[in-house]
């Protein structure tokens, strides 16, 4: 499971909340690998922080309000901070050489009476994602499986990086969306203690 923790919009007290929260959460589930992460403008502050658990988090989906005078701003009267909790969907994985189903067929056109009596042309099907990839321009059927094959991993290629920009923009949805009002937790004062009293359930 991939989860984001993200200021938002917020200011650096929303960013320090972010750092803070990520910390409680090494502690409560062990150490989480972190697959990115964006500074923000205080030292020990981050804007965002993307992680992968083997936890089922989706209990933290959501708003956690931190409730503190801020450290950096000393006569602010402002004592809430939000931070939201999303879950990211994962990429998924292609490839493996036993997912492709290789056809080879009779080539039609110019070529003469070989291309006619010998199956020449190639045609790969990557079977998980049905993406087709054909080369017939070759003389040999060895010549035109290299070709489809390339041609077929340009597609791949193209498909994975289309997940990847998914991704990066569901992540970025996420990151500028903060619902403030119903937490899913509360953690109150510099030492980010978790208020049971007023937390949902985990369950």
């Amino acid at each position: 499971m991939i989860i984001q923790i993200s200021a938002g919009q917020g200011p650096s007290e929303c960013q320090l909340a972010v750092a803070k929260l990520f910390e409680t959460l090494k502690k409560e589930y062990g150490e989480l690998e972190i697959l990115s992460e964006t500074k923000g403008y205080e030292k020990g502050c981050f804007d965002s922080i993307r992680f992968r658990t083997e936890h089922d988090l989706s209990s933290l989906e959501g708003t956690v309000l931190w409730i503190c005078r801020s450290p950096f701003r000393k006569n602010h009267k402002r004592k809430n901070w939000y931070v939201d909790v999303s879950i990211i969907p994962e990429l998924t994985e292609i490839a493996a050489d036993k997912e492709y189903r290789i056809e080879k067929f009779h080539c039609g056109g110019k070529g003469g009476q070989n291309v006619n009596k010998v199956e020449t042309g190639v045609r790969i099907v990557h079977i998980p994602t049905g993406l087709v990839a054909q080369s017939t321009e070759e003389r040999s059927q060895f010549q035109n499986k290299q070709r489809a094959m390339e041609k077929l991993q340009k597609k791949l290629a193209g498909l994975q990086q289309e997940q990847k920009e998914k991704q990066v923009n569901a992540a970025w949805r996420e990151h500028n969306r903060i619902v403030r009002g119903n937490p899913v937790r509360i953690y109150e004062g510099e030492k980010f203690i978790l208020n049971k009293s007023k937390t949902k359930n985990d369950d």
